[in-house]
C-alpha cells in the first residue's frame, strides 16, 4: 500500500508540471518539470493547505488545488522559457558567452586606452583642441600610432582609410598609408613554432636556405625570403602568431556595433551597415585561410591565361608547401609601388592604364577580381610592368551581375541618365517602394554635374553616386560592394600612381573598346550561337502550345485558373494566427464566464465550502489564465 501512496504522491506531483508543459506547447526538460511541479505544488499547497484539513473539503476542493498548482507550474515554464529559452545555449555555452563578453570588455578597455595614450581622447567626449592648420597633421600623426597599436584588425581598417580620399583630407591619407609595409615583425621563435607546425619539419630542412629577416611585415603575416632546394627562389608567407583570437574578438566588436548603428540611427540603417561589417568580416576571415588564397590565385592566374593576357605578372604557387598559415610563392624581384619615387609621368600614366584594363577585365570578363589593390599589394617590376600579391581578398562574379556591371560601364560612358538608371537597378537590389522618376532625375543631375561636357570628374563622383544609392535605400549585394570597394581602392591607388590620371576618361576608353570588341563578325556570330542554343527548347514547345491556345479560344474553352493558398507555407501561417485568435477568445470567454459565476447568488451548496457557482467559477478564472498564458507564450513566437 505504501508503494501505491509513494506513486500516488509523486503522480501528484509532477502532474501539473506534465499537464502545463503540454498546454504551453514548451519542449521541457526533466529538470524543467521538476522545478515547475515542486513550484506549482508550493504555490497550490500554500494558498489551499490550511483549507484541506476537513476530509468533505478536501473532496470538494481537490480540483481546485489541482488547478493552482497548474497555473504556477505554467506560469514557472513561461518564466524559464524567457530566461532560458529551451533549445537554446546550454550552461557551458552560456558560461563561454559570459567569458567572451569579459574578453570584449578587456578589449573594449585597451582601445579605449589606446586612444588616450596617442591623444585621442578628447574626441571620445566630442571635443576638439586647437592648433590651427597643424591640427589636421597632429591627429593623422596620433591617428596612425592608435591604429598600428591597435592590431590587425584596426590596421586593415587603416589600411583601407588610406585609399578614400573621397572620406578623409591628405594629412590623413598620407600618414595613413604608412601602415601599408611599416608593422613590426613577429619575433622569430614565434615565427619558427608556426612553421614547424604547418610544415612539420624544421624550415631548415624543407628550404636550403630561410632568411630570418622578413622582407615585409604586414597586419595578417609577414614574408621571409627562401630557396628551395632545386635553387628556386621563393618567399615564403607565415601568418602572424595568435593572429586569429584577435582578429576574432575585433570583429566581434565591430558586428555589435554595427547592429547597434543600425537599430538607433537612420544612417546606418540607409548604409547597410551590417551588411557592410558582415562583408568586411568574411574577407577578413577569408584572409586568415592561405589555402583560400591559393585558390583565389589559380582562379585568377587561369582566366588570365584563357584570354591570353600577361601584361601583369602573377607569382607562381608552390601549392605542395602551402597550408593553412603557410603559403610558399615565387619570388618576383620589384618594388612596391607605395614606395616608388619620382616615377616618371610617361611611365606612371602607362602603369596606371595597364592597371586599371587589368582591373577592369577581371571584373567584366572573368568574374573573378583582385579585390583589395592597395599599393602595397602592387609591385612595379624593372620593366615598368606590375605584378600582384595579396589574394586573400578576392570577388566573384556571376554572367549575370557581370552584364549588368558591363551595363553600368556604358551606361557611364554614354552620360545617358535613363540607361544609367535601368543599369544601377540592375546592380542593386530595389526595395519594395522606389520612386524611379525622382531616381531618374536625380541621376539626370548626377551625369550633368560629373559626366556632361565640360565636367571634370574626381573623387567626388563616387562619393556622389555611392550617397545617391544610399539616399534611395538600394541595397547593394555583398558582390557589388567588393565591385565597389576595389574599384574605390584603386582609383586610389591609380592618383598616387600618375598624378591627374583621368579614370573615368580611361574607363570610356575601355567601355568603347569593349562596345567595339561586342559588334566584331566573330563575337557576334559567338553569341548568336549561343542565344540560339538556349531558346532552341522553348522553340521547338512554342508552335504546340500555341495550337492548344488556339484551339481553346476557338472553342470557348480558355480560362485562368488561380489557387488560392496553393502554397503549404501560406496555409500554415493562416492557420496558425486563427488558432492563435481562436485561443485568446476561448481564454476571455472563460475568464468572463467565471467572473460571472462568481457574482451569482444562491445555486447549490456544497458541504463545508463555496457554493457550486463560486467553485465552477474558480475552476473557469483558473482554465482562464492558463489559456492566457498560453496565448502569450505564442505570442513571442514567429508564425510557422
Amino acid at each position: 500500500m505504501w508503494l501505491i501512496g509513494v506513486g500516488g504522491g509523486i503522480v501528484v506531483l509532477v502532474l501539473p508540471a506534465l499537464l502545463g508543459r503540454r498546454l504551453l506547447g514548451v519542449n521541457a526538460g526533466v529538470l524543467r518539470v521538476a522545478v515547475a511541479s515542486v513550484v506549482g505544488i508550493s504555490v497550490s499547497g500554500a494558498t489551499l493547505g490550511g483549507q484541506m484539513q476537513d476530509p468533505v473539503r478536501r473532496a470538494a476542493l481537490f480540483p481546485l488545488m489541482l488547478g493552482t498548482g497548474l497555473l504556477s507550474a505554467m506560469v514557472c515554464l513561461v518564466v524559464l522559457e524567457l530566461v532560458l529559452p529551451a533549445g537554446g545555449p546550454g550552461l557551458v555555452s552560456r558560461a563561454r558567452a559570459v567569458r567572451a563578453r569579459l574578453a570584449r570588455a578587456r578589449r573594449y578597455s585597451e582601445i579605449v586606452s589606446l586612444l588616450g595614450r596617442h591623444g585621442l581622447g578628447p574626441y571620445l567626449t566630442g571635443r576638439t583642441r586647437s592648433g590651427g592648420g597643424l591640427r589636421h597633421e597632429r591627429l593623422a600623426r596620433e591617428l596612425h600610432g592608435a591604429l598600428q597599436a591597435g592590431g590587425t584588425t584596426f590596421v586593415k581598417l587603416g589600411q583601407v582609410l588610406s585609399t578614400r580620399r573621397d572620406l578623409l583630407p591628405e594629412p590623413y591619407v598620407a600618414e595613413l598609408s604608412r601602415l601599408q609595409d611599416r608593422v613590426p615583425p613577429a619575433p622569430w621563435p614565434e615565427v619558427e613554432a608556426v612553421l614547424l607546425e604547418s610544415l612539420g619539419a624544421p624550415p631548415t630542412e624543407v628550404f636550403a636556405r630561410f632568411e630570418r629577416e622578413p622582407l615585409a611585415a604586414a597586419s595578417i603575416a609577414q614574408v621571409h625570403a627562401a630557396e628551395l632546394h632545386d635553387g628556386s627562389r621563393v618567399v615564403v608567407k607565415v601568418q602572424r602568431p595568435g593572429i586569429r583570437e584577435a582578429v576574432e574578438c575585433d570583429l566581434d566588436i565591430v558586428a555589435r556595433l554595427a547592429r547597434t548603428l543600425r537599430r538607433r540611427t537612420e544612417w546606418g540603417r540607409g548604409l547597410g551597415l551590417t551588411e557592410l561589417a558582415d562583408g568586411f568580416a568574411e574577407a577578413l576571415r577569408e584572409e586568415l585561410d592561405f589555402r583560400a588564397e591559393a585558390r583565389n590565385l589559380t582562379a585568377v592566374r587561369r582566366a588570365a591565361e584563357a584570354r591570353r593576357d600577361h601584361s601583369v605578372t602573377l607569382p607562381a604557387l608552390y601549392e605542395e608547401l602551402s597550408t593553412e598559415r603557410v603559403l610558399v610563392l615565387g619570388r618576383i624581384d620589384g618594388v612596391p609601388l607605395g614606395q616608388v619615387r619620382d616615377i616618371d609621368p610617361g611611365q606612371g600614366g602607362k602603369l596606371a592604364h595597364t592597371l586599371l584594363t587589368a582591373f577592369l577585365d577581371q571584373i567584366v570578363y572573368d568574374g573573378v577580381f583582385h579585390a583589395d589593390p592597395h599599393p602595397g599589394n602592387i609591385l612595379v617590376l624593372p620593366d615598368g610592368s606590375p605584378a600582384l600579391l595579396d589574394f586573400g581578398s578576392v570577388g566573384r562574379l556571376d554572367a549575370g551581375l557581370r552584364a549588368a556591371m558591363a551595363g553600368l560601364f556604358v551606361a557611364v560612358d554614354r552620360g545617358d541618365p535613363a540607361a544609367l538608371h535601368d543599369a544601377l537597378l540592375e546592380v542593386t537590389d530595389r526595395p519594395e517602394e522606389v520612386d524611379e522618376q525622382r531616381l531618374q532625375r536625380a541621376l539626370g543631375q548626377f551625369s550633368g554635374r560629373h559626366l556632361g561636357r565640360g565636367a571634370t570628374p574626381d573623387v567626388r563622383m563616387f562619393t556622389d553616386l555611392f550617397r545617391l544609392v544610399a539616399d534611395f535605400r538600394l541595397a547593394v549585394p555583398p558582390e557589388i560592394a567588393a565591385v565597389f570597394r576595389a574599384l574605390a581602392t584603386l582609383e586610389g591607388t591609380l592618383c598616387r600612381t600618375a598624378e591627374g590620371f583621368d579614370i573615368l576618361a580611361a574607363s570610356r576608353e575601355y567601355a568603347a573598346a569593349r562596345f567595339a570588341r561586342q559588334l566584331e563578325p566573330a563575337t557576334l556570330r559567338d553569341t548568336a550561337r549561343d542565344e540560339l542554343l538556349a531558346l532552341m527548347p522553348v522553340l521547338r514547345r512554342l508552335p504546340r502550345r500555341l495550337n492548344r491556345i488556339g484551339g481553346a479560344l476557338e472553342e470557348g474553352r480558355l480560362g485562368v485558373n488561380v489557387r488560392l493558398l496553393a502554397d503549404a507555407r501560406d496555409r500554415r501561417v493562416i492557420g496558425d494566427l486563427l488558432g492563435r485568435v481562436l485561443l485568446a477568445m476561448f481564454g476571455i470567454f472563460f475568464g468572463v464566464l467565471g467572473v460571472q459565476l462568481l457574482g451569482m447568488d444562491g445555486g447549490p451548496a456544497t458541504a463545508g465550502g463555496p457554493g457550486l457557482y463560486a467553485l465552477i467559477g474558480y475552476h473557469l478564472l483558473v482554465l482562464s489564465a492558463a489559456v492566457v498564458l498560453r496565448t502569450v507564450h505564442l505570442l513571442g513566437r514567429p508564425l510557422s
